[in-house]
Formats: structure tokens, C-alpha cells, sequence
């Protein structure tokens, strides 16, 4: 049973990791850290899940949401964040960024065209959605 649960656990982060890639710039690696359940949250069952999400130079993500809370703390470099209706902020290794559940993310992007930047993202989330969805 605990097998059982840990490949499905695995086969999820997997797949979500998939969706998120398809709307990231081609070169953006993104590489799942961590995803547990989080029991004692109304609304349906809830889980965590954390991303290191490499940008190369130049590189960005398409306007997306994460329907999710999610925690953005940078390690290396500095990127460029923006939500529908908030500021651009450019974040440096460091920083922090926050999305709530309801934020469409219209600016994601490395700030340099000539540096990599790192960030972990960690997200809460309903268990099963999808990490990220494209906004047309």
C-alpha cells in the first residue's frame, strides 16, 4: 500500500511537471524537489510540492496561473515577476515572490540575457490540479 502510494504520488509530480514544462521557453529546466500531502486543510485535500525552475539567459514563461498558492524564493541571479494588475518587480538572489490563487502571472523571466537564474518554487495546491495553466 505505501508502495502503492509513493509511485502514485511520483506518477502525479511526474505528470504536473510535464504540464509545466509545455508552457515554460524550451530551454527552462524545471526539476521537482518535493511533493507531500498536507492533511487539515478545508476544501478538498491539499499537497505541497516544490520546483527548482532554472532559467537560462534571456529566457521566459508564457502568461500562466498556478490556481495555487505559491512561494517563489530566488538562489541565483535575478528574475522579473509581475501578476495581472501588480507591479514588475525584479527579484535577486534572495528575494521572494508570492502568487495567490487567483493571480494570473503575465511576467516571468530571467532579467539578464547574459546570466542564468535559479529559484525554487513551492506551491500548495489541491491535490491532483494541474501546477500550471496557460491563459490565452
Amino acid at each position: 500500500m505505501l508502495l502503492h502510494r509513493s509511485w502514485l504520488m511520483l506518477s502525479t509530480v511526474a505528470f504536473l511537471l510535464c504540464q509545466f514544462q509545455l508552457v515554460l521557453a524550451q530551454e527552462t529546466k524545471v526539476t521537482p524537489l518535493a511533493a507531500k500531502p498536507i492533511p487539515g486543510f478545508s476544501g478538498g485535500e491539499k499537497e505541497g510540492a516544490m520546483f527548482l525552475v532554472e532559467y537560462p539567459p534571456g529566457a521566459s514563461s508564457a502568461e500562466h496561473r498556478h490556481d495555487a498558492h505559491v512561494f517563489v524564493y530566488v538562489i541565483q541571479g535575478s528574475v522579473v515577476m509581475q501578476v495581472k494588475g501588480g507591479p514588475e518587480l525584479t527579484l535577486k538572489a534572495g528575494e521572494t515572490f508570492y502568487e495567490n490563487p487567483e493571480d494570473v502571472h503575465v511576467v516571468s523571466r530571467n532579467a539578464s540575457t547574459t546570466e542564468p537564474a535559479k529559484f525554487i518554487a513551492f506551491f500548495v495546491k489541491t491535490k491532483g490540479a494541474p501546477v500550471l495553466t496557460p491563459v490565452k
